[in-house]
C-alpha cells in the first residue's frame, strides 16, 4: 500500500482555533508530482448511542451555524487534551442531557471526513440511564433533550431533522439490534 502514500514536504500553519486548527501541506504524489493538501487538525470527539429505561432513544436538538439550521443529533462532544473517550462520554452524557449511566459499551470509532480532516469519533452504547441532575451545558451551548422511539427517530431521518452521519449510524444500529 505504499504505493498509494503522499508524502509530505512541508507544514504551513493557516488558522489555530478554539475546535479545530487548519493547515495547509505540500505532499509528493505517488507519481512524483507535487501537489497541496488543506489539512484540518481535530482532537476527536465521543458520541453515545443511549436507550431510556422505556427503550427510546435520547437525543439532543440543537442549531448548528455550519448548516444555518437546527437538527436532532445524539449526544456528542470533544475530547480535551490527553482526554480518556470513555471518560469524556460519561461527561458529555451528564453535561448534554442530565444523565449518567451503569455501563458504556464502546463500539467503534470512524473519521467523520477522511478526505480533509483527521476527527476520529468514538462510539459508545448504554441502555443503562439514570436521570440524576440538570443538563450543564457548555456556556455556548442550548440544546433541547428528546426521548424519541426508533419510528420517531426514523421519521425524523426521513424529514432530515437527523441529517449528520453519527445519528444516522446510531439509528440504524438501534434498528438493526431489535432485528438480532
Amino acid at each position: 500500500m505504499d504505493h498509494l502514500k503522499e508524502k509530505t514536504l512541508s507544514t504551513t500553519p493557516v488558522y489555530s482555533g478554539k475546535i479545530i486548527d487548519l493547515e495547509l501541506q505540500e505532499v509528493l504524489l505517488p507519481n512524483g508530482s507535487k501537489s497541496k493538501r488543506e489539512i484540518v487538525k481535530h482532537p476527536g470527539a465521543v458520541a453515545i448511542i443511549a436507550l431510556t429505561p422505556e427503550n427510546k432513544l435520547l437525543f439532543v436538538r440543537q442549531y448548528r451555524k455550519a448548516l444555518e439550521k437546527t437538527i436532532v443529533e445524539i449526544p456528542a462532544g470533544k475530547l480535551e487534551k490527553d482526554e480518556d473517550p470513555l471518560e469524556c462520554a460519561k461527561r458529555e452524557l451528564l453535561e448534554e442531557t442530565g444523565y449518567e449511566c451503569e455501563t458504556l459499551e464502546y463500539l467503534s470509532s470512524f473519521y467523520t471526513s477522511p478526505g480533509f480532516a483527521d476527527e476520529l469519533i468514538h462510539l459508545y452504547y448504554t441502555d443503562s440511564l439514570k436521570e440524576c441532575k440538570e443538563q450543564q451545558p457548555d456556556e455556548d451551548e442550548f440544546l433541547d433533550v428528546l426521548e424519541v422511539s426508533l419510528e420517531e427517530a426514523l421519521d425524523f431521518m426521513r424529514d432530515q431533522q437527523i441529517h449528520d452521519a453519527k445519528t444516522a449510524y446510531a439509528v440504524q444500529y438501534v434498528q438493526l439490534k431489535r432485528k438480532l
